[in-house]
This record gives structure tokens, sequence and C-alpha cells, in this order.
């Protein structure tokens, strides 16, 4: 069996930094025993936010693969020091690596995560399971959401329940015997972007900026009306689609719009657009995780939004709202390694849940 401690790094559409979970992982359960994050340099945030919004080279995504590997493995080593273990304590590293552009949907599907865990095993002593979306978009599926599975692992005991994941983008978990997840669309990454435009700030803490302004009913409607907000599920999508172009085409309809009413529309984006999805199931408690889970402006527009509904978060079970999405991709290599297929099938859209991931090997 490959039980024992297990190390999930998580870097999200955000590109705020690494998060790392040290997670005790059997069977029956996974417990988070410690974890850290680490900010990204902002050098490289912004290189790889100049890559994912214009043309690159094969030479710079080659060397933002390789410098990606490094601070992955400066946040786990960090982590390890932090609470004294050794590297040979830890059975495997699951890295999910930085989404550089997500395509499930094209004539040649694919998902590239940049992050190269040969670096990441040699730089840490660990052996690392990685690339963990591609074989599920062979399988013809969209190669994410994976939170849902884990979810299900975690919180399938709770009645009517659905698990919210708001990082840069925002996904659904509907638990239950016939799982299914799905992104609901932009989470926080239209608000952090354009805070950072208008205040040089990374985020809107406790959503106080688009308190202050007031929602345009006209833009906030337009939004709405977005194709991608009509599709059916399966469905997965990122800063391809959701970003400042995306905007841009919105705004240009209209005439002068004070910079904290369109903070304030963009909040209400994202609070309605996963108000929608979650009305279409019978739910009756809904778990927040991710960034958004500290939001609070957003955590009330969205109770406000569904009246009926218990808005809570999984720190209220336990599970560190924080933590949740790295302790993932410990319990992906744990699965991995067991051989174990992960059951995202009725999630992405794959033809048959199979086993996910790459493993590399320390030496």
């Amino acid at each position: 069996m490959a039980k024992g401690l297990y190390i999930g790094i998580m870097s999200g559409t955000s590109l705020d930094g690494v998060d790392v979970a040290l997670c005790q992982i059997s069977e029956e359960t996974c417990s988070l025993e410690a974890s850290s994050f680490m900010p990204f340099e902002n050098a490289l945030k912004e290189e790889i936010l100049a890559v994912i919004n214009g043309l690159t080279t094969i030479k710079q995504i080659g060397e933002i693969d390789h410098r990606l590997a490094l601070a992955f493995a400066r946040a786990v080593n960090d982590l390890l020091n932090k609470e004294n273990i050794k590297p040979e304590d830890i059975i495997a590293i699951g890295s999910h690596g930085q989404t550089l552009w997500h395509e499930p949907n094209g004539e040649h599907p694919f998902s590239m995560q940049l992050g190269n865990p040969s670096v990441l095993a040699v730089e840490t002593g660990i052996n690392v399971v990685a690339d963990f979306r591609a074989k599920d978009v062979a399988q013809g599926g969209q190669g994410a959401p994976f939170a849902p599975a884990f979810h299900q692992f975690l919180f399938s005991h709770i009645k009517s329940c659905a698990v919210l994941n708001i990082g840069g983008m925002a996904n659904i978990s509907i638990l239950g015997e016939n799982l299914i997840g799905y992104d609901t669309g932009c989470g926080n990454v239209l608000m952090d972007m354009w805070i950072n435009e208008y205040k040089n700030l990374a985020y809107d803490k406790d959503g106080e900026w688009a308190k202050s302004g007031t929602v345009h009913g006209e833009l906030l409607k337009n939004m709405l009306n977005d194709n991608y907000f009509s599709l059916n599920y399966p469905k997965s999508t990122g800063r391809e689609y959701f970003n400042k172009k995306f905007l841009i085409n919105y705004l240009e309809t209209f005439g002068k719009i004070a910079s904290k009413d369109i903070q304030a529309t963009l909040l209400a984006v994202t609070v309605h657009s996963i108000a929608n999805e979650v009305k279409k199931f019978n739910i009756q408690e809904l778990l927040v995780c991710g960034g958004g889970a500290k939001n609070i402006f957003l955590m009330s527009e969205l109770q406000k939004a569904l009246p009926t509904i218990k808005v809570r978060t999984t720190n209220d079970y336990n599970i560190s709202s924080d933590d949740l999405e790295a302790m993932i991709f410990a319990w992906f290599a744990f699965m991995r390694l067991e051989e174990k297929p992960v059951a995202l099938k009725s999630v992405t859209g794959a033809k048959r849940s199979t086993v996910l991931g790459g493993v590399y090997a320390k030496s």
C-alpha cells in the first residue's frame, strides 16, 4: 500500500504564488499535517502573464518551465525544513503545475501546465507525480475541473451538498451518486486584473473596493449573457478566455464608467454566474473554498443571491479552505501510485475514468 505522507502543490490561475500541503493519506482519509504559501516573484508572474496574453518563444516557455520548477522546489524544501521532515519521509509530490493554456475543445485539444517535474524531483529528492490533465484530455475529457473527485472523497457524507472553489476561475462540485462538476466561469481573475490596473494591488481585500461601487445593470446583463455561461456542462475555462480582452469587449459598448463601479459589476458577474448554476440543483448547503472564500463582500452577496441555501466555507468542516486545492494533488499522487482510476468521467466528459498522471523519479 502507498499510504503515508504526500505533498501537494498548486499554483492556480490567480498567479499569486505556490500553495504546498503536507498530507497523511490512506484509502479512507486525507488529513492536512502542515501547509505553506510562497508568493511568486513579481518578475516571474509578469512573464507568465505576458506569455499567456501575447506572443512568446519556445526558449521563453522552456525557461519558465524550469524557473517554475525551481520555485516549486523552494516552496517544498522550505516546508520540509520548517517541519523538520526529511525528503525520504515523503512518498511523492503531486504537482498540478502552472496552467499556461487550456484548450480542450479545439481540433487538437490540449492543456499545458509548466513546472518541470523532473527538475522538481531532482531539486527536492522526492518522486513527483504530474501531468494529470493530459490523460483525461486524451480520453476526450475537458481535463478540468479535477477538484470534484476529491470533494466527493471528503464531503460525500453531507446531504444535498455542493462545493465551490473560487480561485482565478470558479468551479463547482455537485456531490452525490452521480458526481457533477464544471467551471462556472470567472472567479477572481477579472476583479484581480482590474484592481491591479487601477490601484496596483494584487486583489480587492474583503471586496472593499467593489463594495464602494454601484453595479452597472446593463454591463452586468451583457456579461452574464456571454456564450460561456449558457454552455451546458461539462465545460472548463481559463485565462485564455476570461482576460483583459474579454472585459474590454464588453466595456466598449458603454461610455465612461467609474472604475469602482466596474469592480462592483465584476464581483456581481462572479456571484450571479455561480448562483445561476447552483440554482439548477437541489442543494441545501454550499461549501466554499479558495481565495474567494476570504472575500467578505463576495460571500455576503453570494448568500443574498442564494437565500434558501447555507453558504459556508470548508473550514466549518475542519478542512482548510486555503489548502484544499493543494491537498487535491497530494491525493492524486496517492491515487496514481495505487494505480486507481480517478472517478471523473461524469465531470469532464471523458470516455472513461482512468489512472491520471506520470511518475518522475528523483534519481
